[in-house]
C-alpha cells in the first residue's frame, strides 16, 4: 500500500521513477578497462595439429599448422568498414581486433608408403592459404568474418612439407604417392561466425564457467559449410575475459586471445562439441576445373573436443584432443588427432 501511495504521488507531481528493473549490463558494457586498454595489444600464435599428438597415425587429416598474427588496436583499413556496410550482422567498435593468418593442411590416404593411387581411399592433397579476419563483440555476441585465398596442388608444398618432417623431424616412412596429389587450382573462401560467449555463465568459489553457443557458415571453392555447436569453459574468476585458443579451420571457434594474469599463472580448461553440415570439400570432391581423384564425402561431420590452457605471465600454452568423425565413405575409422598452440603477447 505505501508503494502504491508513493507511486501516485510520483505521477501527480510529475517526478521520473523506475518503471522496471534496470536491464543488466551486456557483455560489451562488462569488458574493463584493463582488458580492453592493456598495453600489451598484440598476440602472435603458433598453431600446429597432427594425428601424431593423437592416435599416432598418419593418414587422412595428418597435418596442419597455422601462425597467426593478432592487433586488438589495429588502424583497420578501408576494406573492413566496406565489410562493415556490407554485412549486417557485423558491427566495428572499439572492441574489433584485426588478425592476419599464414597456414598449410596436409591430407593423405592410409598407406603412404604406396606409390601406387588408390580410387576408394582418400586423395593426396595440401592447401597453403593465407587468410585475413576481424573479430568485434556486440552487446552479448562476438562476430567473426574472415577472408582466405590460397592454393591446392603442387603449388602447396605439401610432399615437400611432410618429406622434410619424416625424415628430419618425426623419422617416419617416406610419403611415396604425392604424384596423385591434386591439379594447381586457386582458392577462396569467406567465413562468418556469431557466438555467445557467456549465454550461459556463473561463479563457483574462486572460478567461472560458461557455455557459449556458436553457429556460421563457410563458402568458397576450398570448401563450403555450414556449422553450429557450443564450448564448455572453465577459468579462473579474474581470467573470465580470456577466449579458447586459435584452431586450424575447420574448428571450433578460438580468437585465442588471453588476458596477463594478474599473479603470472592462470590456465583455462575446455571442451565443446560441433557439426557441420558440408556441400563442398575440394580435398574430397577433387579439383573443380581439372581431372583427379575424388571420394564420396559424408555430408555431415562432427567434431568432439577437449583441452586445457596454461598462461604464464605474456604467454599461453594449450593442448586439444580432436575426435572427427569420418568425413568420407569409404574411410576405415574416424579421426583422432591432436592441436598444441603456442601465443606470446606483447
Amino acid at each position: 500500500m505505501r508503494n502504491l501511495l508513493i507511486l501516485s504521488l510520483a505521477i501527480f507531481l510529475g517526478l521520473p521513477f523506475a518503471a522496471a528493473a534496470a536491464e543488466p549490463p551486456t557483455v560489451e558494457q562488462s569488458i574493463p578497462d584493463r582488458v580492453l586498454n592493456a598495453p600489451e595489444d598484440m598476440i602472435i600464435t603458433f598453431v600446429v595439429e597432427n594425428d601424431l599428438f593423437g592416435n599416432g597415425t598418419d593418414k587422412n587429416y595428418t597435418s596442419g599448422v597455422r601462425v597467426n598474427f593478432t592487433d586488438m588496436h589495429a588502424a583497420l583499413p578501408d576494406i573492413a568498414y566496406k565489410i562493415d556496410k556490407l554485412i549486417p550482422m557485423f558491427n566495428i567498435n572499439k572492441t574489433t581486433s584485426l588478425y592476419y593468418s599464414l597456414g598449410q593442411n596436409i591430407y593423405t590416404p592410409r598407406d603412404i608408403t604406396q606409390s601406387a593411387a588408390n580410387p576408394n581411399d582418400r586423395p593426396w592433397a595440401a592447401f597453403l592459404y593465407g587468410s585475413m579476419g576481424m573479430v568485434t563483440l556486440t552487446d552479448n555476441h562476438t562476430d567473426e568474418v574472415e577472408a582466405t585465398v590460397g592454393v591446392v596442388g603442387p603449388l602447396a608444398l605439401g610432399e615437400e612439407a611432410q618429406r622434410f618432417v619424416h625424415k628430419y623431424i618425426s623419422n617416419s616412412p617416406t610419403p611415396e604417392g604425392w604424384s596423385h596429389q591434386l591439379k594447381n587450382e586457386p582458392g577462396g573462401m569467406l567465413a562468418w561466425q556469431r557466438a555467445w560467449p557467456m549465454a550461459l555463465s556463473g561463479k563457483v568459489s574462486n572460478d567461472f564457467w560458461s557455455v557459449k553457443p556458436y553457429l556460421g557458415t563457410t563458402v568458397g571453392n576450398i570448401r563450403t559449410y555450414a556449422d553450429a555447436g557450443f564450448t564448455i569453459r572453465l577459468s579462473p574468476f579474474n581470467s573470465r575475459w580470456q577466449d579458447t585458443p586459435i584452431r586450424v579451420r575447420p574448428a571450433m571457434p578460438g580468437t585465442g586471445i588471453y588476458e596477463i594474469p594478474q599473479n603470472k599463472w592462470s590456465w583455462e580448461l575446455f571442451s565443446g562439441l560441433e557439426g557441420r553440415a558440408v556441400a563442398h570439400d575440394i580435398t574430397l570432391d577433387g579439383n573443380t576445373f581439372a581431372n583427379s581423384y575424388s571420394v564420396e564425402k559424408k555430408p555431415f561431420v562432427a567434431d568432439a573436443t577437449a583441452g586445457f590452457a596454461v598462461t604464464y605471465n605474456k604467454t599461453r600454452i594449450s593442448y586439444e584432443l580432436v575426435y572427427r568423425t569420418k568425413e568420407f565413405v569409404e574411410q576405415d575409422h574416424p579421426e583422432i588427432f591432436g592441436a598444441i598452440s603456442l601465443g606470446v603477447r606483447f
